[in-house]
């Protein structure tokens, strides 16, 4: 049995447990947890994850919707500039009962319910999270985590067509779009020395 670890993210939600049909709302700012993203785009650990949503009591278990906001950073990876902004997320999982618990909910003849359960459990979520403590508890943690983990991008853009900075001198070519410098292939260096060095042999042999 998965008991409780009491911890910022724990949520206890034994009265919706109770009864299926029942509902319970959550307005509620958590911290961010550890291991969302990295210092080019992430959320700053310990930050305000606001949680606006309800959990829903089901058979099986508790299906939570809702939205999450988070204050993300990141910076563009073609041209530096910083994107920091507030992010919003919608999240729909399943917290499922343990089996012992969820038979006894249930009864043992729930053959005929099965269809019922699948449609409105876990297919219907895009995450599982059990529920710990004998289904008292539920834990934001995990969730929150995969949730702004799955939604970050892994080059942030400021724009898609973003120019980036000068591979020469840095400076960011989204301002100066014309800008350029002045380059001679290296495949024809042998050849303009050479040809700077004819040049001078002429017009010494002109002074002459």
């Amino acid at each position: 049995m998965a008991r409780v670890q009491y911890t910022d993210w724990t949520v206890p939600v034994a009265q919706v447990g109770s009864h299926a049909g029942q509902q319970m709302p959550l307005d509620r700012v958590f911290p961010a947890p550890s291991g969302i993203g990295d210092n080019i785009v992430g959320v700053t650990e310990g930050a305000d994850v606001h949680v606006n949503g309800q959990f829903d009591s089901i058979v099986d278990g508790l299906i939570f919707t809702g939205t999450f906001t988070a204050p993300v950073h990141a910076v563009c990876s073609r041209c530096d500039t910083p994107l920091d902004d507030d992010w919003s997320e919608q999240v729909t999982a399943f917290f499922p009962y343990e089996e012992e618990q969820s038979e006894s909910k249930g009864g043992k003849g729930r053959k005929q319910d099965e269809d019922v359960e699948i449609i409105a459990g876990e297919d219907e979520a895009e995450d599982v999270y059990p529920l710990m403590d004998n289904g008292s508890f539920a834990d934001l943690e995990a969730l929150i985590r995969d949730t702004f983990v799955d939604a970050l991008p892994l080059q942030p853009l400021c724009r898609p067509d973003c120019r980036g900075l000068c591979p020469q001198c840095g400076i960011d070519l989204n301002e100066y779009p014309d800008h350029h410098h002045e380059t001679t292939d290296i495949r024809f260096a042998g050849l303009e020395a050479l040809k700077a060095r004819l040049e001078a042999a002429e017009g010494s042999a002109d002074g002459e």
